[in-house]
């Protein structure tokens, strides 16, 4: 049983923590509060490779493995959470594309994706369908050799840039519903696509939100993802499993950011002649949220590193996901009651911190919905606890 990363690991790491720590941490408060797009930054990401961490080096991608992927998402969510989403669901639409795809849209798709020259994303949800995919109302109706579609997605992140965007479709309109639903690659250039407005929100900012209207849109029907009808709900679900384990290390790197910020503030801030770190109240939250940041990471690397040995982690994603959003939840808040009155200003960064973590706790499936994967697999012997 080895808790070290390998030695290529923690190469990786240092390199992204210092990209972090030079490009992102100094211009985050100020930009995020600006409304400025970091449009620098991600141009040094394409550079660094990281728009292919989820394609195949035959295509010119990096195809990292699970646990560096963790890592990727943990340091740059550490400097900027809305910055990671920029090639968070980017990266899952890479890999379901990679897995499923036909060999042409892996040959059409997949080397401009990897270097960032085109970006992607995934739009699932709906105005009135986000947890129950099931309940989607887009319908794609086969007219020819081609799909007519229309419905509306909402909460599509890189909508304004994706090419194409993966969209989650009904076929049919067979029973069970799961059984009549398919991906398309939809191009955003075709007549009747069209982003009709972004999305405005409490934190994740720095990358777009938006909702997406799809109007009679005319998608070939060599665009329906893997070639074949009614495997879409198969295909996103094990999407999501990597999705899970992208928020689980975001949370992670929110957390440790938020424990970071406490941590010196603690050391420099001075009550009744001497540092409050030197009072025991403060010191118990801190013993408490180092505790607990280093349970959510070491969850997360194992859920990982299961995904790695090529195992289904339905249950292990939803435990990471869960619990590091949960943690990143209370890192924030107790990180914001040790700094005082300036936790609350906009002038430190544990007030954007405090904004973003709840994202963690709704995004790739609220945490209820955790519960009851975990509870499932438990139930039903797919999963267990321990080793």
């Amino acid at each position: 049983m080895d808790f070290e990363l390998t030695a290529e690991q923690q190469a990786f790491r240092e390199t992204l923590r210092a990209f972090v720590d030079k490009e992102i941490m100094p211009v985050a408060v100020e930009w995020e509060h600006s409304g400025r797009q970091p449009t620098e930054i991600v141009e040094k990401m394409k550079r660094m490779g990281l728009f292919g961490l989820s394609v195949p080096e035959e295509y010119g991608g990096l195809a990292v493995d699970m646990v560096s992927f963790a890592l990727v998402f943990e340091e740059i969510a550490r400097g900027w959470m809305g910055v990671a989403g920029t090639i968070g669901s980017h990266s899952i639409a890479c890999s379901m594309i990679a897995r499923h795809g036909t060999a042409e849209q892996k040959r059409l798709h997949l080397p401009d994706l990897a270097t960032g020259a085109r970006r992607t994303g995934i739009a699932l949800t709906e105005p009135g369908a986000g947890t129950d995919l099931q309940g989607i109302t887009t319908r794609a109706v086969r007219d020819g050799d081609h799909y007519v579609v229309t419905g509306t997605k909402t909460w599509i992140t890189n909508a304004r840039h994706a090419d194409p965007l993966p969209v989650l479709v009904k076929t049919s309109l067979t029973e069970p519903a799961h059984k009549g639903m398919s991906v398309l690659l939809v191009d955003p250039a075709s007549e009747g696509f069209g982003v009709s407005r972004d999305l405005p929100k409490l934190g994740y900012k720095g990358t777009e939100t938006c909702e997406v209207v799809l109007d009679e849109v005319r998608v070939p029907v060599a665009a329906l993802l893997g070639g074949v009808e009614g495997r879409g709900m198969q295909q996103v679900l094990a999407g999501l499993e990597l999705g899970r384990i992208n928020i689980a290390a975001r949370a992670v790197g929110v957390a440790q950011a938020a424990y970071d910020a406490a941590l010196g503030y603690a050391r420099e801030r001075t009550a009744f002649g001497r540092p409050i770190a030197g009072f025991q109240a403060v010191q118990l939250k801190l013993a408490d949220l180092a505790t607990e940041i280093q349970a959510a990471r070491l969850l997360t690397y194992w859920a990982a590193s299961r995904a790695d040995g090529g195992a289904r982690v339905d249950m292990e994603a939803s435990m990471a996901k869960y619990f590091a959003s949960e943690v990143a939840l209370k890192a924030s808040l107790e990180s914001m009651r040790i700094h005082g009155g300036y936790g609350y200003s906009q002038e430190y960064v544990v007030e954007r911190l405090y904004r973003d973590a709840p994202l963690m706790a709704i995004g790739e499936g609220t945490n209820d919905v955790q519960r009851l994967v975990i509870a499932r697999a438990l139930v039903s012997g797919k999963g267990r606890v321990g080793w």
